[in-house]
């Protein structure tokens, strides 16, 4: 009875005043003031380009040894020389930066891994530019840009607005519909140290480029500390994207301009033991960018003809290794098919769904009579798992090793929503997970037979690039097939590493009679001319 008493009060003449009722709901401010003390506390009206200069490191995202609550993503080369010309006025921006050659793909910035098309980065200098829908790289500074997916495009035009001044622009735009609330927040110690006293803060939501749900964590001094989105990642689903700045990190520029010089980045959760995933990889991007220059705008990022016309088309190039076996090529990452009596096998699911639905397309179109009973997975680098769910989706039982099996349940295989990106068992999830034959997991050796072929499938150790590597083995045919212990994509290695010796080590070990190296980076090579680079380089 009070509460509905109280309800009534609120709407009736008292003492001659009217009590006008409440603007926002309970939890929610109004965010005009707090976006206007933002803007005026760090001069967004009086900037309009920002060049932003000094030393980076990257992320490795997707390519960690093995998952777990303390595994973050591996560092990458680090980035110097580094720059980044932010335009929101023309809604451009380019990065460039020197990055020791021979490890990356080209194609890698930072960040989410290896999408696929580009091969090993072969120069130092290194740029990455987007104009509106349109991004490129270029693998040195006089080589012809590529351009990038358009799901890159989309991430990088995103970037240009999860900084502070770009965040509040976004806000000013149709469509933003900004909201706000607050709490009380202690800091977090890896940004703010050991702090034991919350502060009060204001969290600003807007929407950009009409999908992301971005929002700001706007502090007692009105600088923005956090800015924060999700992405969609093809082995996660929405993940975590954010960018944090500390207080003492923002300078003056000059015209009532403050901007931060430290700049922080996470792509999945800095929370390690309290995230509800084995995953956990966070730490993307980060430097000491201390060179800034205001309004110094250089004339505007002109979309090359070859970008604005790319086009993206999934082909899945299709050649016969042996009868019943088919590489399944056409990208940066091959598959390859096996044909069993009743069934056939697939060996590796990279990349993403697309691809992934186009592989299992040519497969049942090569062998229209055979279910698709077996996905063997190698490992658990991101750009090689991109499809596990797409051959879930289909029915396949999961071919891993054991050392994988909790992160792909928990993180990987699940009814987690997919909002931004829905894949095919987001949209159409099964009624139990389990309810089929899911995996298989491996610990030494595991074989797959029938009374026309086997499969040999082994764990191939120690290995620093990862851990729970399996390769595949065709005893009737003398096919290995393999990820990442040695690819052909690029010219040939002059060099054994020791991913190549790990291998040879393991065939000598388990005795395989071994004729060719069918890589799922690259085409098949004859095992003589590995054998040749193991005893040039011995």
């Amino acid at each position: 009875m009070f509460f509905r008493i109280c309800a009534i009060i609120g709407s009736i003449p008292v003492l001659g005043a009217v009590l006008v009722a409440q603007s926002f709901p309970p939890g929610y401010l109004n965010p005009e003031p707090i976006i206007r003390a933002a803007e005026n506390a760090i001069g967004t009206e009086n900037l309009d380009c920002v060049t932003l200069s000094g030393t980076a490191y990257t992320g490795m995202v997707g390519q960690q040894r093995l998952n777990g609550y303390d595994i973050d993503w591996p560092r990458g080369e680090r980035l110097t020389e580094y720059s980044r010309i932010i335009n929101w006025r023309d809604g451009t921006m380019l990065e460039t930066f020197t990055r020791v050659p021979g490890y990356n793909p080209a194609s890698w910035k930072h960040g989410l891994g290896w999408r696929g098309g580009t091969p090993i980065q072969s120069n130092s200098r290194q740029t990455f530019a987007v104009n509106g829908l349109y991004a490129w790289h270029q693998d040195g500074e006089e080589s012809s840009p590529i351009a990038a997916h358009p799901d890159d495009a989309e991430r990088w035009q995103l970037d240009l607005w999860l900084n502070p001044h770009g965040f509040l622009k976004a806000a000013r735009l149709p469509g933003a519909n900004p909201r706000a609330t607050w709490r009380w927040e202690l800091g977090e110690m890896g940004r703010d140290g050991a702090t034991v006293t919350p502060e009060k803060v204001r969290i600003v939501s807007i929407t950009v480029l009409d999908k992301y749900r971005v929002d700001a964590t706007i502090n007692s001094e009105n600088l923005l500390q956090r800015i924060h989105t999700w992405v969609p990642d093809p082995v996660l689903g929405d993940m975590n994207y954010e960018h944090e700045f500390s207080n003492e990190s923002y300078v003056d520029i000059g015209s009532g301009i403050r901007f931060p010089t430290g700049w922080h980045h996470h792509e999945g959760w800095d929370d390690n033991y309290q995230a509800q995933s084995v995953n956990a990889g966070h730490n993307a991007f980060g430097g000491n960018l201390d060179q800034i220059q205001a309004n110094a705008c250089p004339n505007p990022i002109s979309v090359p003809s070859s970008v604005a016309s790319a086009t993206f088309d999934v082909t899945v190039d299709v050649s016969e290794l042996a009868p019943g076996v088919w590489l399944l090529g056409g990208t940066s990452h091959n598959s390859v098919a096996i044909e069993f009596d009743t069934y056939t096998a697939i060996v590796e699911a990279p990349l993403n769904e697309e691809r992934s639905l186009a592989v299992i397309d040519a497969v049942t179109t090569l062998v229209p009579e055979k279910p698709i009973r077996f996905l063997v997975n190698t490992h658990q680098h991101h750009d090689h798992i991109g499809g596990l769910r797409t051959y879930m989706h289909i029915g396949a039982t999961i071919i891993t090793h054991w050392k994988n099996y909790d992160f792909y349940v928990q993180d990987v295989l699940n009814y987690a929503p997919r909002s931004l990106n829905p894949d095919m068992v987001a949209l159409w999830p099964p009624t139990e997970l389990a309810e089929g034959y899911q995996y298989e997991t491996v610990r030494e050796n595991y074989w797959l037979r029938d009374n026309s072929r086997s499969m040999h499938v082994s764990y191939v150790h120690p290995l620093a690039h990862v851990e729970g590597m399996l390769i595949a083995y065709l005893p009737e045919t003398g096919l290995l097939i393999e990820a990442d212990l040695f690819d052909s994509f690029s010219a040939e290695p002059t060099q054994a590493t020791d991913a190549n010796r790990s291998l040879y080590r393991h065939v000598q070990r388990l005795g395989l009679d071994v004729k060719t190296i069918v890589p799922i980076h690259g085409q098949p090579v004859p095992w003589s001319e590995f054998l040749e680079l193991i005893e040039r380089t011995n």
